[in-house]
C-alpha cells in the first residue's frame, strides 16, 4: 500500500483528484508521522491535530464536490515559529515572548496557504529568533537530525527541514537570513529554497532587514515551485515585497538546463576547505548538469569573504531584537544571542553604512558575473552535519556559525534566489547539497535547474 506521508504535494493533489485517497486520510497519517517522530528529532513546538483536521474535512468535501479551494487543498504543510499564524502563539523559540494574545493575523505567506486550502499541522521549531545556523532553543531544546539524532538538523528552520524529511508534512515555510532554509535542507536530505528578496512578501517586517527572505522547504523541486506560485504573491503589508511573478514557476520547470551557461565553483576561488566527500558529490552532480546539455564551466565569482559586513548587519539585527526587552527577559536570553546582542549594539550608525557599502558592491560584481553566466554552482557547506547542541563543530577553533556557512550568507547579501539539492551522502550516510544561484528575479533557472538533477535521478527525493 502507498505510504501517504511518503507522497510529495503534486502527488496528492493529483491522488485527491483521482479519488486513490482523501484529505483526512493524509492529514491523519501525517499527524500520526508527526507524533511519533517528535521524541526523537523534537521537530515541533505544537501539533494542531483537530484544528488540521476540520479544514481536512473541509478541504475533502470540496474535492469531493469537484471543487477544490484552490492548488494545495488538502496538503499538509508546517509553519516555522517565526511566522504568525493566526489563533496560534509565535514564540520565535524564546522564553523572552509571551504566549500571551492576540494571535489574530497571518504572515502573508501563511495567509496564501490558507487561501489555497493547505492544512497547517503545525509550528516547527528554531533557534531564538533565528539568530543561528542551529537548532536549539531555551523555549524548545535541541532539533535533530533525522539521519544521525546524535547530529544537529541545522537551523534555524531546522524543525521545518527534519518534518519534511521524516514525512511529518510535504511541505515547510521556513525563513532564511543567512543560510537559514538552505543550511538545515543540505543537512537534513531535502530541497530548499531562498527565493529572490520581496518574491515571498514578509510581515512584520524582519529585525534583521532585507537579509531575510521566506521561503519553501520541500521533497523536490517540484513542489517547491508549486508552492512559490502560491506564497509568492503580492502583499499590502510589506513595503518591500515584488509585484506579481512573470509567470507560473511550474511551469517553468519543464525548460531543462540545455543550454544555459553554469559556472561550478568548488571552493570559492580556494577561499573555502571543502570536505572531500562533499566535493566529490557535488562534482558529479555538476558532471550530470553538462551530461544534461549545460555549458559548465570552473569559475569563481570574483569576491573577498564578505563575512565582517555580513556581522555588522546580522549582529545589529540581533541588538534591534533584544533593544525593547526587559532586564528579566534578556536573562533568559540563549548566551549565544546575547553575546551577538551586546556587539551589536557596539556598531556606529557609520559602521552600519560601510556594511551596507560591502553589500552593494558584492551585489554589483555578482550582477557582472550573472551577465556571463545564467547559475552559479557552489557545495551549500564544506561539511555535513556535525554534534547537535553546539553552534560550531567541536575542535573547529570557529567561534559563530558563519564560520562553517561560507557559501550560504554572501547571497542573502545581495538578495539573489539559491537553493541547495541533495546530491548524495558522506561515508557516515549524512545528505550532501549543491547550491543553485541564479541573478535577482530569475527563481525560474535555479528551479529548472534543480528540476533537470532530480529528473536524473541526482537528487533523491524525500
Amino acid at each position: 500500500m502507498t505510504d501517504l506521508t511518503e507522497l510529495t504535494a503534486v502527488q496528492l493533489v493529483d491522488g485527491y483528484r483521482k479519488g486513490e485517497f482523501s484529505p483526512v486520510e493524509v492529514t491523519r497519517a501525517v499527524l500520526e508521522r508527526a507524533e511519533r517522530i517528535q521524541p526523537v528529532v523534537n521537530a515541533f513546538v505544537r501539533l494542531t491535530g483537530e484544528e488540521a483536521l476540520g479544514q481536512a474535512r473541509r478541504a475533502e468535501e470540496r474535492w469531493r464536490r469537484g471543487e477544490p479551494g484552490g492548488r494545495l487543498d488538502g496538503v499538509p504543510v508546517t509553519v516555522k515559529d517565526i511566522l504568525l499564524t493566526r489563533g496560534h502563539p509565535t514564540l520565535r523559540g524564546s522564553l523572552a515572548v509571551s504566549p500571551d494574545g492576540p494571535w489574530d493575523e497571518d504572515a502573508p505567506s501563511v495567509a496564501r496557504l490558507r487561501e489555497h486550502g493547505a492544512v497547517l499541522v503545525g509550528k516547527t521549531t528554531t533557534p531564538e529568533y533565528g539568530w543561528k545556523g542551529v537548532t536549539d532553543s531555551p523555549l524548545s531544546g535541541i532539533t535533530r537530525n533525522p539521519h544521525d539524532p546524535s547530529r544537529t538538523a541545522g537551523g534555524s528552520s531546522g524543525g521545518a527541514a527534519a518534518a519534511v524529511a521524516l514525512g511529518a508534512a510535504p511541505l515547510a515555510l521556513g525563513t532564511d537570513g543567512g543560510g537559514s532554509v538552505r543550511i538545515p535542507a543540505s543537512f537534513c536530505g531535502i530541497f530548499g529554497l531562498k527565493p529572490t528578496y520581496g518574491r515571498v512578501p514578509l510581515y512584520p517586517a524582519s529585525a534583521f532587514g532585507t537579509l531575510s527572505h521566506v521561503g519553501p522547504m520541500t521533497r523536490d523541486a517540484a513542489d517547491a515551485a508549486l508552492m512559490l506560485d502560491v506564497i509568492g504573491t503580492p502583499d499590502a503589508r510589506d513595503w518591500s515585497a515584488l509585484g506579481p511573478a512573470p509567470g507560473s514557476y511550474s511551469e517553468a520547470l519543464a525548460g531543462g538546463v540545455r543550454g544555459l551557461r553554469v559556472a561550478y565553483s568548488p571552493s570559492l576561488g580556494g577561499q573555502v576547505a571543502v570536505r572531500p566527500a562533499v566535493a566529490t558529490a557535488v562534482r558529479r552532480a555538476v558532471q550530470r548538469l553538462a551530461e544534461l546539455g549545460a555549458y559548465v564551466t570552473e569559475a569563481d565569482p570574483d569576491f573577498a569573504d564578505p563575512v565582517d559586513a555580513f556581522h555588522t548587519l546580522w549582529f545589529s539585527g540581533a541588538a534591534r531584537v533584544a533593544q525593547g526587552l526587559r532586564a528579566a527577559q534578556r536573562e533568559v536570553l540563549d548566551p549565544g544571542l546575547r553575546e551577538v546582542v551586546g556587539a551589536g549594539a557596539r556598531y556606529s550608525a557609520l559602521d552600519y553604512l560601510a556594511a551596507v557599502d560591502v553589500r552593494m558592491e558584492l551585489g554589483r560584481r555578482m550582477g557582472r558575473f550573472h551577465e556571463a553566466y545564467d547559475l552559479l554552482v557552489t557545495p551549500t557547506l564544506p561539511i555535513t552535519a556535525f554534534e547537535a547542541g553546539v553552534e560550531v563543530p567541536k575542535g573547529s577553533g570557529q567561534r559563530r556559525w558563519t564560520g562553517w556557512t561560507p557559501f550560504t550568507y554572501p547571497f542573502n547579501l545581495t538578495q539573489q534566489p539559491a537553493a541547495t539539492v541533495p546530491v548524495g551522502t558522506d561515508g557516515d550516510g549524512l545528505p550532501v547539497g549543491l547550491q543553485l544561484v541564479a541573478a535577482r528575479h530569475r527563481d525560474d533557472l535555479v528551479l529548472r535547474a534543480a528540476h533537470a538533477l532530480y529528473g536524473a535521478g541526482v537528487a533523491p527525493a524525500g
